[in-house]
């Protein structure tokens, strides 16, 4: 889906994809904000529940410290945010492109972290199969919302002078650590079951953390802000029926 995204920069031209783009940033923001409810925060305080905790207390600490953690990894990996022209992290004399490309990357971490966590936790609670409803309907959802994050890349990209072949490439490499992600947090599901509430609400903060830092305030920047929050409310309402629907 990153790749599928990432492929509007062979349909748009370099100066008409900025209302697509600010469509693509909210709707991306919007599927990121509902997941984080239903498939992390509330599966994160009935897991909690479930092991006799007061299911809050997992919850609000391992959302603290998922934010913490994208925060500090603002802070040590130099990006590049192409919307407000502004590199954040260390100095660095890297060029834009992977500094760009560094930016997403930081994104698809706790994305495919969430995804993995779900797939865990429906295998150690084998006896709910709506457990495993509700991980395909999140990773459905982080897919949809792939696809606005490839043309996140590609586009900006492309208006940054390189070819549509090399921004289409640079668009899909910066999804390659999500299924990483995901497939190493799944392995190691038999040593975390017993922190599965905290690393799910864990995910959940640090992809809040990115959706307030960034998809939200880029999907609103210059003029006709109103198709970004469009994009936000579609988002969440697409991911939560997802959620609903098939969990």
């Amino acid at each position: 889906m990153t790749c599928a995204g990432a492929g509007t920069v062979l349909v748009f031209k370099k100066e008409s994809g900025e209302k697509a783009q600010k469509i693509f940033l909210g709707f991306a923001a919007g599927v990121m904000i509902a997941a984080s409810v239903w498939s992390l925060l509330i599966p994160a305080i009935e897991e909690a529940e479930a092991a006799g905790m007061a299911g809050w207390i997992p919850a609000a600490a391992g959302f603290v410290l998922g934010g913490l953690f994208l925060l500090g990894l603002d802070k040590i990996i130099p990006h590049f945010h192409p919307k407000t022209g502004v590199q954040e992290g260390p100095v660095t004399h890297a060029k834009r492109t992977t500094l760009l490309v560094s930016a997403v990357t930081l994104h698809n971490i706790p994305e495919g972290m969430a995804v993995g966590l779900a797939f865990a936790l429906a295998a150690n609670r084998t006896g709910e199969t709506g457990l495993y409803a509700s991980a395909v309907a999140l990773a459905l959802g982080i897919g949809i919302q792939n696809f606005p994050e490839g043309a996140a890349v590609s586009l900006p990209l492309r208006q940054e002078g390189l070819s549509r072949g090399k921004s289409l490439l640079w668009g899909c490499a910066s999804g390659a650590v999500e299924p990483v992600a995901g497939i190493i947090t799944f392995l190691l599901a038999g040593l975390i079951a017993p922190i599965m509430p905290w690393l799910l609400a864990f995910a959940a903060g640090a992809m809040i953390y990115v959706v307030v830092e960034e998809l939200i305030p880029e999907a609103h920047l210059g003029e006709h802000s109103n198709v970004g929050t469009l994009g936000v409310m579609g988002g969440f309402l697409i991911m939560m029926v997802l959620d609903v629907a098939l969990g």
